[in-house]
């Protein structure tokens, strides 16, 4: 794999992440003594537990590396080479990292810990997945099948996180598992609101200029545009209405590229929540 610019800003990205979500970890989730969703949950409920209950210090670096072996191999059959090495580096720095910071806590108040540890855990995941990387773990599950379903499945993630939360309640406190409801939630609102890679737009494009504003589009994406023909009924110009689904990422660039060709192109943009049917969806490496 030859190393580019674009390699370069994505592992400087990787290694923020990683800081970010072990810094969440440290001054977070240890200090209140939650319990974050996925792996990383799964980690730190078994430490504690194998501390607690058997005397056994494992730690949660190690637990969290191993923890993601199995999802690591799905994930390079069924999603991308470069975006799973990108992964590993994520998660093996994290299990690093955490392993060398202290744990400093920045306030004693419960929810405190939890509102802006959830957001920081969730930014670090957020500029993970913008490297086209993950945190591993629920995150190679959920990458999974949004890839194969073009439809966002962090709520899906959430139920998982749930179960977590009601074992660590049960053995150890309904406070912190609680709490630890506020920190999970907080995460993954950052993550649906910062991660656009699987949010789609419908864009509605009349124009009198058909042939040039699909030329400009099929230049900028690979999705497919239909043509209808229209009428302004107050102009009683006769219009193309063209209709086509795309990424939100994408469609800032649609935008300016139809602009281009068509400056008296009317747009229409809304949220599409699912579709069904052959729909290109950009590859990870």
């Amino acid at each position: 794999m030859t190393l580019t610019k674009k390699d370069a800003k994505a592992i400087v990205m990787i290694v923020i992440s990683a800081l970010c979500y072990s810094f969440a970890m440290k001054a977070f989730v240890n200090a209140g003594n939650l319990f974050p969703a996925g792996f990383a949950g799964i980690s730190t409920l078994i430490s504690r537990s194998l501390s607690t209950f058997a005397n056994i210090e494992i730690p949660f670096g190690v637990l969290y590396f191993l923890l993601n072996v199995g999802p690591t191999v799905m994930v390079y059959h069924y999603v991308g080479k470069r975006f799973t090495i990108y992964s590993v580096l994520q998660y093996t720095l994290t299990s690093v990292f955490t392993e060398i910071l202290p744990v400093f806590p920045l306030t004693d108040d419960l929810l405190l810990i939890a509102v802006f540890g959830g957001i920081v855990g969730g930014f670090a995941v957020s500029v993970a997945l913008m490297a086209d990387a993950s945190t591993g773990g629920m995150d190679f599950i959920a990458i999974f099948f949004s890839n194969r379903f073009n439809k966002e499945t962090w709520s899906y993630v959430m139920m998982v996180n749930a179960v977590i939360l009601v074992i660590a309640g049960l053995l150890f406190s309904w406070e912190q598992s609680l709490y630890s409801i506020i920190y999970q939630f907080c995460s993954n609102q950052t993550v649906k609101t910062l991660h656009k890679r699987y949010k789609l737009k419908s864009l509605f494009i009349v124009t009198t200029e058909p042939e040039k504003v699909s030329e400009a589009v099929f230049k900028t994406c690979r999705h497919g545009i239909t043509k209808l023909n229209a009428e302004g009924m107050y102009s009683r110009e006769e219009k193309s209405l063209l209709y086509m689904t795309a990424n939100d990422y994408q469609v800032r660039d649609i935008v300016k590229s139809i602009k281009q060709a068509d400056p008296k192109v009317f747009i229409t943009i809304m949220k599409s929540d699912q579709i069904v049917g052959n729909y290109y969806q950009v590859p990870f490496d």
